[in-house]
């Protein structure tokens, strides 16, 4: 109970200096001048988190409170939700539509926080989400993370101007660390130390405009209530470093996702030695200075890379450095350990081998993140993480790819059980997504599992009403049924699946890579029956035109793969006019989803590709943001690595273009083959698509520059 209370008072001090306006604010944003009708009040902490919203039928007056600014703000998105029946996206182009006047609850509204610290986001997001956002796109979001009871939110944004003055004090140039860092949409997999250098340099005017940018949004998040969670150092260094210190160890760390070791390998100082408090000390202190700090730090040294020695022993002294520089920097320091590492790398990641390295950290200062409980909860196989306080995590996407999946009912029970079974070590509710979805609901969810509400079930079936109500169904009753139906009988199994085959680099069967698995377990004509169920509709919710683009899109993404294995069954036949007619039809099918998908912002590759260029301050940078945001959809790295199409999504402008044009290739090469008698050479076509891949972000970049 010690830890829980200590985690909890630390962020409530945080909220209670805060101005009272905040909140105020939060409301304005929603709901414009109707907020004025919307009262907060800040109540002293009793050692709980809770929420009281009241209304006053005779002033029309709502009157809100709670014991921290994140239990407002919890509260007021239970107003939103359940009695003005209004949805809040996380996305900035997406209004909050409520009735004119504001409806005043019939009943008292109460909830209480179950578990103090509710975490969201992840390394990945920075890359995969956000590396061209604007404010205005982050201050949606930091509302929506608001309303959903985050406190804790990992904030990575702007480090690399903190990490150019640190590695400068050493006496390296700064044309040296730029070319260190990489690419905008790639710095996730560099803060991580996984690469360095590929795509870079990072221009100047991305390292000032990203400083500028976490400025305003810790600010933001602290103004809210929020605990942000910055970085530290986990011994990632430059390999210039070397040779300004030459007697210090620094190593060069394992090859990763398949790229040039030799050119994008990372390197990595060992914790035992002196130089590396120099560094903690150095950037924590400039850190402080730049962004302050709340004092809880993300640091994960070893994150999908073989560490320099598997031996226990130096696990343990790894770990225990680490975190002893840390607090000599910070005595009031906590970590924040991501878990995947154990899951990625489990075959080395031996049972020992984790318990030597959490127990060099004290039970008060580490806090774990079980990363990926969607599909394994660590914590039940590491004796609760040997002592040490976690948080659940929903992760639930990877790559930011479009693709229905989710089970609230898995949980539902395993979070239920985790409250049940984990006492005082379960600290936190959390979500870890790579990047933003298509799956609002269960992040939504997810985040809810942290509280209490008096009077309602958060049981699926019934949470799922109160979300259809929300997305246009308290006007008609066909969207409850068809949210009704999606609960049943789509969100029911966690799956890895990571794309529509339409996606997918061509091939005849299977779906050529990992990283376009496009398996589910539902009928997908029953899916195309709550699509038909959800468009009888007709709604003018902002929530439903979405949700009728997203189920549509999965829909026909699913009749491609049926079409793809005629084409195949056409061609082991011989029938090339089959095939022909085949090939037209997946044609029209990736014309048609295209389609669809350019009727909604959210599906669409303009904002992505405009909010790259608008980065650069010139045309020159301009096309090498937008050409890196391009790769990081498509090849992702080099030429043919494994992580092709990892980030792959249905987009109007890449499904149009970059998927069409490569299934047109393939099913114009495969119909050419049996034409000339022949069997079709697959590895000959990869060849060659994987050099057309390569070619097609700077390619697009300059068609579309000559159009203008």
């Amino acid at each position: 109970m010690k830890t829980t209370l200590s985690l909890l008072s630390v962020l409530v001090l945080s909220v209670l200096g805060l101005h009272a306006g905040a909140m105020d604010e939060l409301a304005r944003r929603m709901l414009g001048a109707r907020a004025e009708n919307i009262e907060f009040e800040l109540l002293d902490f009793d050692g709980s988190e809770f929420y009281i919203v009241k209304g006053d039928t005779v002033s029309g007056k709502i009157y809100i409170s709670g014991t921290t600014q994140s239990a407002m703000a919890v509260g007021l998105n239970r107003y939103l939700r359940d009695v003005c029946h209004a949805d809040v996206s996380w996305y900035a182009a997406d209004g909050v539509v409520v009735p004119a006047t504001l409806p005043v609850p019939s009943v008292v509204l109460r909830g209480k926080a179950r578990v103090p610290v509710r975490f969201f986001l992840n390394y990945c997001t920075f890359g995969y989400t956000m590396p061209f956002w604007k404010w205005e796109d982050w201050q949606r979001l930091i509302d929506w993370m608001a309303l959903n009871g985050v406190n804790t939110p990992l904030a990575l944004t702007g480090q690399e101007a903190v990490w150019q003055r640190v590695w400068q004090s050493f006496g390296l140039d700064s044309d040296s660390i730029r070319s260190y860092f990489t690419g905008p949409a790639h710095l996730p997999w560099h803060r991580m130390l996984n690469i360095d250098r590929w795509d870079g340099p990072l221009p100047q005017s991305y390292i000032d405009n990203q400083e500028a940018l976490q400025r305003k949004i810790l600010a933001r998040e602290r103004n809210l209530g929020m605990r942000p969670v910055l970085p530290a150092f986990a011994g990632h260094v430059p390999p210039e470093l070397a040779k300004v210190y030459p007697q210090v160890r620094i190593h060069p760390m394992s090859e990763w996702g398949g790229m040039n070791a030799d050119k994008y390998r990372s390197y990595f100082i060992e914790p035992s030695e002196a130089l590396f408090d120099t560094i903690q000390t150095r950037f924590l202190a400039e850190q402080e200075r730049t962004f302050g700090t709340n004092h809880i730090y993300g640091l994960d040294p070893f994150n999908e890379i073989e560490v320099p020695s598997w031996e226990e022993d130096y696990l343990h002294l790894a770990s225990a450095r680490i975190c002893e520089s840390l607090c000599n920097a910070d005595p009031d320091a906590k970590w924040l350990q991501m878990g995947w590492m154990f899951y990625y790398m489990r075959k080395q990641w031996t049972p020992e081998r984790i318990r030597a390295f959490l127990t060099g950290v004290d039970p008060d200062r580490l806090l774990m993140l079980d990363y990926y409980c969607d599909f394994k909860e660590l914590w039940r196989t590491t004796d609760k993480f040997h002592s040490r306080p976690f948080i659940w995590c929903y992760l639930g996407n990877f790559g930011g790819n479009t693709f229905l999946t989710g089970d609230m009912n898995a949980v539902f029970k395993r979070t239920e059980s985790a409250f049940e079974e984990a006492g005082d070590a379960l600290q936190g509710i959390g979500g870890t997504l790579e990047g933003l979805d298509v799956n609002p609901n269960m992040h939504s969810y997810v985040l809810d599992r942290a509280w209490e509400h008096e009077g309602l079930s958060q049981k699926p079936e019934e949470w799922i009403i109160r979300w259809a109500m929300a997305r246009g169904g308290d006007r008609d009753e066909r969207i409850v049924k068809a949210w009704t139906a999606l609960n049943d009988e789509i969100y029911n199994s966690v799956s890895e699946s990571q794309g529509i085959l339409v996606n997918a680099r061509p091939c005849l069967e299977g779906y050529s890579n990992w990283t376009t698995k496009n398996k589910y377990k539902y009928d997908n004509e029953r899916l195309s029956e709550i699509w038909e169920m959800m468009k009888e509709s007709g709604s003018d919710s902002p929530a439903y035109r979405f949700d009728v683009v997203n189920i549509g899109r999965q829909v026909l993404g699913n009749r491609f793969a049926a079409l793809r294995d005629t084409f195949t069954v056409a061609y082991k036949a011989g029938d090339i006019n089959k095939m022909k007619s085949t090939a037209a039809r997946m044609d029209n099918m990736i014309v048609s989803l295209d389609s669809l998908l350019a009727t909604h912002h959210v599906f669409s590759l303009d904002k992505w590709t405009e909010d790259a260029r608008a980065m650069g301050g010139d045309e020159e940078e301009a096309d090498y943001y937008e050409e890196n945001a391009l790769r990081l959809l498509t090849t992702w790295g080099e030429q043919g690595i494994g992580l092709n199409d990892y980030a792959n999504r249905d987009l109007a402008g890449l499904t149009g273009t970059y998927y069409r044009e490569r299934w047109k290739q393939f099913t114009d090469a495969v119909i050419a083959a049996v034409e000339r008698g022949e069997e079709f050479d697959s590895e000959a076509f990869v060849d060659n698509i994987k050099k057309w891949e390569w070619e097609w972000a700077a390619r697009k970049v300059s068609e579309e520059k000559q159009k203008d």
